[in-house]
């Protein structure tokens, strides 16, 4: 007896298709994430198209925007417009021909049809349909059938056409979905599928690409399953093979409302790199939206859930049967979680080169910092790392440390909190500072007299055991000169990473301003 072997399925091949008509949506980069999840798994290919056919809101450095987050978060593409492939051009702007073929096919096989029908007479058609409130919605059909001279004739007439969908009666709503089973849709309408502008819409070349261009799985937002039976219709009549579909769940605000750009900051994908999150983070925080945590034994044995994962994790265990079909909330509070434990978890020097370009950007470091200025963040950012949560906030905490000595600005309300006893704690924090050794050649003060331990020690022999001062009076005043600020970085640590002399200078200054 034998057996004849089963083909394997071919590789998938996904695409995330943006429109780039403003800021990225975050939307784009949760889409991107699970479809090169799932061809990463399988050992597929990840297409970026961009869909530009809507050139009324076109903008041009919006593909740029597109291209650079993308690539920030780390959601490469084997195949797109920067880096060419094999089924180039990957902008529908420059497919243009490709469409003409498809849409004299569908014509000549009585599925589509030209509408001469002007804007006025379809915004006056809508209005009546409204105010009858009848069942009926949609477009009349009253170019169908008929060739450009009757219709002419006829009132609402533009010179130049559309071409429409012929959708009939019988139209199949039902089909099936990776994520959702079977699903079932509203009859749809007489779609336009070619503007009078000679381009076509969403919904003609969205068919024509995926095909074209070998896509094997279409994963879109549920805001596209009512159009999934047009598409098939497409599919059929031009004797195509159907791809797969998963319609993801949309992000939404706590009130169940759809995130929006114009509504919700958050909406814009460069909003998160500006505001200092992590794309390691973020891409967690995104595949944590749609999808459960992963699942591993604990110590006795039991079931635990681990929400902190890798890109690498996620694609491993990736099935579309374990998304979540409801909308997820954006809780910015969990990414901000995710993000304090990923700075964390990031090593000293990685850290300072990360917050850098912010440092840069507030004027806290110059665009090209010596080794020293360098060096100095390195031994900043190991005591602020422990309490960060974003790049952006290490500013306050960092510029201290690069503003002259004699000239520390003092914000107030830490001046405010400098008390009667301030001068008289100053002197004896001068007097006690000034006997410990000097560490000339190394301001960080490793092995010898100038350490943090060795500071505390002489500042709290002097002031608390000396003076009988709490260790808050003691020490406000010192932190007031060292950072003017009433919540810096640890005090010890920083004055270690000033250095004697610097922490002297400051000390005496504020001591001769009171």
């Amino acid at each position: 007896m034998t057996t004849t072997a089963s083909t394997p399925d071919p590789a998938p091949r996904l695409r995330v298709a943006p429109s780039p008509t403003g800021d990225p949506h975050v939307g784009t980069a949760y889409m991107a994430l699970f479809n090169l999840a799932f061809a990463r798994k399988h050992g597929g290919a990840f297409v970026l198209r961009v869909e530009d056919t809507d050139r009324a809101r076109f903008r041009a450095d919006s593909e740029a925007q597109l291209f650079d987050t993308l690539d920030w978060l780390g959601l490469t593409w084997d195949e797109g417009p920067d880096v060419g492939g094999p089924y180039a051009p990957y902008r529908q702007s420059e497919r243009l021909d490709t469409y003409a073929p498809y849409v004299e096919k569908l014509i000549e096989d009585g599925h589509a049809y030209y509408c001469w029908c002007s804007a006025d007479r379809l915004k006056e058609l809508r209005a009546e349909q409204e105010k009858s409130k009848t069942s009926v919605t949609g477009y009349d059909r009253l170019c169908h059938g008929k060739t450009r001279e009757e219709r002419a004739k006829l009132p609402g007439f533009s010179e130049t056409p559309v071409v429409r969908m012929l959708v009939p009666d019988d139209v199949p709503l039902e089909f099936d979905d990776l994520i959702r089973g079977t699903l079932k849709a509203p009859r749809p309408d007489d779609q336009v599928i070619r503007k009078a502008d000679g381009f076509p819409t969403y919904h003609l070349a969205v068919v024509v690409d995926d095909h074209e261009m070998g896509i094997t799985h279409v994963v879109r937002g549920e805001e596209w399953i009512s159009s999934t039976p047009k598409h098939l219709l497409l599919y059929r009549w031009l004797g195509l093979p159907e791809p797969k579909f998963a319609h993801m769940p949309l992000l939404r605000n706590a009130n169940k409302s759809k995130i929006s750009k114009r509504k919700n900051p958050e909406a814009r994908l460069t909003w998160f790199r500006e505001e200092g999150y992590l794309p390691e983070a973020l891409v967690n925080f995104l595949a944590l939206l749609g999808y459960p945590p992963i699942i591993e034994a604990g110590e006795g044995g039991e079931r635990v859930e681990r929400e902190v994962f890798s890109f690498a994790e996620f694609s491993e265990g990736f099935e579309w049967t374990k998304v979540n079909p409801v909308g997820p909330i954006f809780d910015l509070t969990k990414l901000d979680w995710l993000n304090g434990v990923y700075i964390r978890d990031l090593e000293t020097h990685e850290l300072a080169a990360r917050l850098l370009p912010h440092l840069v950007a507030e004027g806290v470091l110059p665009q090209n910092p010596s080794l020293g200025e360098f060096g100095r963040l390195k031994a900043v950012t190991a005591l602020i790392q422990p309490r960060l949560t974003h790049l952006t906030k290490a500013g306050p905490q960092v510029a201290p440390f690069y503003v002259p000595d004699d000239a520390v600005p003092v914000d107030d309300d830490a001046r405010a909190q400098l008390k009667d006893d301030a001068p008289a704690v100053l002197d004896a924090a001068i007097e006690a500072l000034e006997g410990l050794p000097t560490d000339e050649g190394d301001i960080f003060g490793e092995g010898r007299g100038w350490t943090h331990a060795h500071i505390e020690a002489a500042l709290r022999a002097a002031l608390v055991e000396g003076m009988g001062f709490k260790p808050k009076v003691a020490f406000g005043p010192l932190r007031t000169a060292i950072s003017g600020k009433r919540v810096s970085p640890p005090l010890f640590e920083s004055m270690e990473i000033l250095g004697r002399h610097s922490t002297l200078v400051r000390l005496r200054t504020l001591r001769a301003s009171l």
